[in-house]
Parts: C-alpha cells; sequence; structure tokens
C-alpha cells in the first residue's frame, strides 16, 4: 500500500510540473535562418499555399508568413499547428502525430492568446488567430519557437490545416531554405519536399501580429494577389537539444522528492 501511495503522488507531483511549465523565450536565435513548408497539390483538397519561418532579426523568436488559398467553404474558422512528426512518405497527415508540445501542456483548456507562454509551442493557431477566410495572408513574431537545438525546434517537423472539428485538410514538411549565420545544416531528414503555390489575403488577429491581412473575414474570401514560393533547398538543421528537457526532469525530481519524504 505505501508504495503504491508513494508512485502515485510521484506520478501527480512530475505530471503538474510538466502542465504547469511555461514556454521560455527563445533567444540568440541563429539570424538568417528560414524554413519552408509548402502545401502539395492533392486531388483531395483544393487547399494550396506555404507557410515560411525565420529567425527574428535580433534572434528573439521568429518571424513567421503564411499565405494559403483555396479552403473549404464549410467547415470554418480553420487551425493550423506545428505538429510533432513529420509527414510520413505516403503523404498521410494522421502520421504527423500530435502538436509540437515539449513542456507537455496538452490540448486543453483551449490555448489562451494573451499568454501565449502557456500555449502549446506548435498552436500556431491558438496564438495568433484561427483563419476565418477561405483566402488568408499573416506576418506575425512568434517568441517561442527555435531555429537552432532546442526542444522547440521545429525544423525536422511538419504543419498542419485542421477543419474546425480538427480533421485534417493537408500539410507539409518544413525544409530548410538557410541555415543562418554560424551554423552548418546536417544531411536531410529524406523527406521531399512538396509542390504548390498559395495566394490570396484574409483575416488575422493574435498575439505579436505585426500585419494583418486586409480582407474582411466573411467566410468566402478573395484573392488580392500572388505569394511567390521561394525554392527550398532539402537540407535540415541540427536535432533539438535536451536542455530545456532535463530542466523540466530535474524539476519533476524535485516534486518527487518531497513528495515522497511526505509519504514516508
Amino acid at each position: 500500500m505505501r508504495t503504491q501511495s508513494i508512485l502515485s503522488v510521484l506520478a501527480v507531483a512530475t505530471a503538474a510540473t510538466a502542465q504547469t511549465l511555461p514556454a521560455p523565450v527563445i533567444e540568440s536565435n541563429p539570424v538568417g535562418a528560414q524554413y519552408l513548408a509548402v502545401l502539395p497539390d492533392k486531388s483531395t483538397t483544393t487547399l494550396r499555399g506555404s507557410l515560411q519561418i525565420q529567425s527574428s532579426a535580433d534572434g528573439k523568436g521568429v518571424d513567421i508568413s503564411v499565405a494559403v488559398s483555396g479552403l473549404p467553404a464549410e467547415g470554418g474558422p480553420f487551425m493550423y499547428h506545428i505538429h510533432e512528426k513529420p509527414v510520413p512518405t505516403d503523404g498521410n497527415c494522421t502520421g504527423t502525430g500530435a502538436h509540437l508540445d515539449p513542456y507537455k501542456r496538452g490540448e486543453a483548456p483551449i490555448c489562451d492568446a494573451s499568454k501565449p507562454e502557456t500555449c502549446q509551442t506548435g498552436d500556431l493557431s491558438g496564438k495568433h488567430g484561427n483563419i476565418t477566410a477561405r483566402d488568408f495572408s499573416a506576418k506575425y513574431t512568434d517568441l517561442f519557437l527555435a531555429t537552432k537545438e532546442d526542444p522547440s525546434y521545429f525544423g525536422k517537423l511538419s504543419v498542419v490545416f485542421h477543419l474546425s472539428n480538427k480533421t485534417r485538410i493537408s500539410c507539409a514538411n518544413f525544409t530548410l531554405n538557410a541555415p543562418g549565420a554560424g551554423v552548418t545544416p546536417l544531411p536531410s531528414s529524406g523527406y521531399a519536399l512538396p509542390t504548390g503555390t498559395g495566394t490570396g489575403t484574409g483575416g488575422h488577429g493574435g498575439h505579436n501580429s505585426t500585419v494583418t491581412s486586409t480582407a474582411t473575414a466573411t467566410g468566402t474570401g478573395s484573392t488580392t494577389g500572388t505569394v511567390m514560393v521561394p525554392t527550398a533547398s532539402p537540407s535540415q538543421a541540427p536535432p533539438e537539444s535536451s536542455n530545456a528537457a532535463q530542466k523540466l526532469v530535474a524539476g519533476a525530481g524535485a516534486l518527487a522528492f518531497a513528495a515522497a519524504a511526505l509519504v514516508l
């Protein structure tokens, strides 16, 4: 009984530590590092577009540019997230797993955009606004994504677009456009870059937005321009480090020790 009680307390303490740790602001991202994900041409959807992420000019967080067109006439508002795995070679978006969530926040409760550090790291639409038009473009800054070795590094992962009921519409892997200052890229993960282009503008709102789109979010949208998608090279950046994860484990261990002492 005592052993079971200790294990129960340890489990609760570890879970509490993991779920309450806010995401840290990412400093010293390599200036110039840039990644691109291009949605593929698929017969199952008219959605096309791209998402580009690059280090901010001061290395603090990243600047994100998203442009998509051809979202369904129904099923919005639409969501998009960075997921924890790349798109498999068969193109099945289910294979991308859950959202990028290195601090184990979980999907519930929903993200509070006024406190983005408490949201899942990969929950872009939760932090910066859902898509409410069929054609959409936006630019904003996210302080919690890394273009260097870090649990919040996304370069080997994917972006997934969803209906409001979480059905996955389309997905694409990130590939490296530019490694950034002082960074030597490692070989590619082996996943090919999909092809496609994105156009249009739509409604947008959210934390750290630096540029908002111009069209009224009516659910139908309108195309007002063409987004030029740069050619991406297949290189990838270094793997994630375990610094933040080690801190997380250390915190959990401290709570666990205290909990065990109380039980004993």
